[in-house]
Order: structure tokens, then sequence, then C-alpha cells
């Protein structure tokens, strides 16, 4: 079986192998092509993969491999019948990309959709290893852009009272951004809907900002739940209050596969005070800020910056390609059975707990999301949406 990596679309630095993989896939029995330079926005040179295993090879023909491996849907390729393609489809938001699979009798992997709560999917988690680092970046966006210093620092010329950071969730993103702000000197205030994430918050340093009626708004896949409108102003004008003196503000809520809710009203950001930080982790999902602009840095007439840079991990492309690489070489590894590459209707990855398990999700598979042109029989939920 021939692994395909290809170079990914502009605005995309990060790469879905790294040279460090490619001798674990040959040892599976894949064989790895790589596209000329598709390494190159990670630091990850042609030299390197041929060093360890892998064929360099034009756009075309690594386009043509049975199994095509990115971080992106690859939204130009010409899929073929049989073809398996694995990335981050995002296909709740983006059901045309099934469509367009099923057209073709091509098989989609979409390794955001992992059943993550199974403790064999830990190590193949992308949302999670990317989410780490985006919460790592985001505090470091924010510090570098907040006009004070971070710690406290107490010199000759006066006392330098610590930043005052607050962090809006504390999923993985979350709790990364309060782990880093803290190490960094930061006073930090950390909120979250689910009241169990007290205990996580105050682990890696954070002050839990709890609100009355809070309960664990946590579905079974172990992502937050949509909230009544009521109960979402509730959070929003406590949370902001306390981050009305904020000078970091950093927002993490995220409702798999929904539009990200908002969190920082544009009546919150007039409150804020002048040179406050707000990065925004979800400015690729319609934002957590109303004052957000995809993908551009502004600031407010109050003097609010307000940060919408939307691939957080791909301002850090070295790691958070080494990271997705590791995920994907051990998720394209356990396909590798005494017999060769199979998709397995019985493996819990593909297809999702069964029902009657502990982490059965009705109307939620498993990675595998489409095959020989029909949307998997799991997946009804994926259904009702297209």
């Amino acid at each position: 079986m021939r692994i395909g990596v290809i170079t990914e679309p502009e605005g995309e630095s990060r790469v879905a192998i790294v040279p460090s993989s490619i001798k674990k896939l040959v040892r599976a029995g894949y064989e790895v092509a790589i596209q000329e330079g598709a390494g190159k926005l990670s630091n990850y040179s042609d030299k390197d993969y041929t060093a360890a295993g892998a064929e360099i090879v034009d756009r075309e023909k690594a386009l043509k491999s049975p199994f095509l491996v990115c971080v992106r849907f690859p939204e130009e390729a010409d899929f073929f019948e049989g073809q398996i393609i694995a990335c981050i489809a995002d296909p709740f938001r983006h059901p045309d990309r099934i469509k367009l699979c099923n057209s073709r009798k091509a098989t989609l992997l979409s390794m955001d959709m992992i059943p993550r709560r199974l403790s064999r999917a830990q190590s193949m988690d992308v949302n999670s290893s990317q989410d780490n680092l985006a919460g790592y970046k985001a505090v470091l966006l924010g510090a570098s852009m907040v006009p004070k210093g971070v710690p406290m620092m107490t010199t000759s010329a006066g006392t330098v009272r610590p930043a005052k950071v607050v962090i809006m969730g504390s999923g993985v993103a979350g709790l990364q951004a309060i782990a880093t702000a803290k190490r960094l000197g930061a006073v930090v205030y950390a909120s979250d809907v689910r009241k169990s994430a007290a205990e996580q918050i105050e682990s890696v340093g954070g002050r839990f900002i709890e609100v009355d009626g809070m309960d664990d708004f946590e579905d079974e896949s172990g992502y937050a739940k949509p909230l009544t409108p009521e109960f979402i102003k509730k959070v929003n004008d406590t949370v902001c209050e306390v981050a009305s003196d904020a000078d970091i503000v950093i927002t993490t809520a995220r409702i798999f596969g929904r539009p990200a809710p908002i969190t920082v009203p544009s009546s919150a950001v007039k409150s804020f005070k002048s040179g406050c930080v707000i990065v925004d982790m979800n400015a690729d999902v319609g934002g957590n800020c109303e004052e957000t602009v995809y993908d551009q840095i502004h600031r407010t007439d109050g003097g609010v910056i307000v940060v919408g840079t939307s691939n957080l991990p791909g301002t850090i492309p070295t790691t958070a390609s080494m990271l997705y690489s590791n995920n994907l070489a051990t998720f394209a590894v356990s396909l590798m059975g005494e017999d060769g590459f199979i998709l397995s209707e019985e493996d819990d990855i593909l297809v999702g707990p069964p029902e009657g398990s502990d982490f059965f999700v009705q109307g939620m598979g498993g990675v595998l999301v489409c095959s020989n042109g029909e949307t998997h029989r799991k997946q009804t939920r994926l259904e009702e949406v297209m």
C-alpha cells in the first residue's frame, strides 16, 4: 500500500507526515511517496525524507497514491474509485466533501471524527495534539502584543504587578493556555461550562470562575453541549465581568460540528480596558468574539486588540507537523494486520464503539465517514446534515 503526501493548500504550513514517521510506516508495510517540497514550510527537507526511506515524487504521482494522507481536505484532487483519503475533513461543516467522495466512490477517513474517549484513540487524536499547541501559541501571541510585562517584577524603579489573564474554556486548548500563562508569570482565571473542570483548572495553576447554576454540560462524545441562550448570557456576563480589567483574554469555546458560540459580545469588549488583548482561538469557525475579524489583528475604538489568527497550530508548523504525523502514523499502522491493509468493521476507531458500550454515541461512528459511494451506516447525524 502506497501512502501519498502532498503540499498543503496556500495558508497551511503543516505537512501530514514528517521524516521521523517514515521508518515506522515502512516497517508496517507501507511505501511512502512525498511530493517534492511538501515539508519545506515545516522545515523538513526532501533530503531528510529520502534518508528516512521515502520516495520524492511529483504532485501528480503523490495524488494518485491509493492512500492519500493530508492535513486539510484536498479540494482539488481528482479522487478515483477505491482511493482512501485521511485528513481533517470537518464533515459537519462541509458535507459537500462527503458528497464528492461518494460520487467518486472514494473512502474518506476524517481524523477529526475520532472517538476520542477510547483509550486506544488517544495516540491518534489529532484534535488534542493540535489544540494543545493552539492553546500554547494563543498565550504567546497575547503576551507578545500586550503593552505591559506579564510576570511580577521587583526592580529599583518600582514593582511591576503580574498581568491578569482570563481563559474562557478549559478543554485541551484551554488547559494548555492556563499552564502557559502561569509559566509566564501571569495571574490566571479560567471558566468552563463543565463544573468538573474546576479541579483541572486549579491543577495547572488557574483560578476557577464559577457561575451559579453551572452543571456538567458535556455530551457523550466528550465535547461541550450547546447551551440555552439564557445560560450562555449568564456565563458570558459573569466571565466578562471578571475579564473587564484583564490584560489578556483567550477564548477557546468550540462546539463540535457547529459555529463557535459568542462568548465575548461587542458590549463586553467596550467594557474591557485599553491595551487588553483578546486572542480568539475559533476565528476559523466564526469566532467567539463579536469583534473578531477572520485572519486579522485589529484595534477597536476603545483600544482593545483582537487577534483573529485562524490557524494557530500552523504558526508553529515544525512541532505541529511532528505531532500530527505521529497521530497519523499510529493510525495507519493500526490498519495493517497479518493479512495486510484492511478497513475492518470491527475497528472502533473506524466505525465507533458498538451499541451497549459506555462510549457509544447514537448517530456517530468513527473516522470512516464514507466508502463505496455511501456514507457509513452509523453516521446518521452526518446524513441529517447532508
